[in-house]
């Protein structure tokens, strides 16, 4: 069983900075992929980047310039830099993870078998 647990999240100015957590715990070893994905109610889940085990990164087009994914072995947490953030960006920030890992793309949400409950990150502007 893996669990992941989410932190981080919080209110912040338009151009502001946030720096969210995933801690994993349980048989997560296996778990060669980690993202972070973000929805808001009423409009589908998108991903935001994705980081392999072997340090490998992809980001969408819109994080590229401004986000960071990282990942700590040793605190078996990854984390999401987010800088110069928007109003539009207000949403529930996920975590997720699976086995299968494609670096190459951004896979869909129904491609994670395993998810946090989120942390809502809300941009003022």
């Amino acid at each position: 069983q893996v669990l992941l647990v989410e932190s981080g999240g919080g209110s912040v100015q338009a151009g502001g900075s946030l720096r969210l957590s995933c801690a994993a715990s349980g048989d997560w070893y296996n778990l060669h992929c980690m993202g972070w994905f973000r929805g808001t109610p009423g409009k589908e889940r998108e991903g935001v980047a994705v980081i392999k085990d072997d340090g490998a990164t992809n980001y969408a087009d819109f994080a590229k310039s401004r986000f960071t994914i990282s990942r700590d072995n040793a605190k078996d947490t990854i984390y999401l830099q987010m800088d110069s953030l928007k109003p539009e960006e207000t949403a529930m920030y996920s975590c997720a993870a699976d086995e299968v890992c494609n670096i190459a793309t951004l896979r869909p949400p129904s491609a994670y078998r395993y998810w946090g409950q989120g942390t809502q990150v809300t941009v003022s502007s």
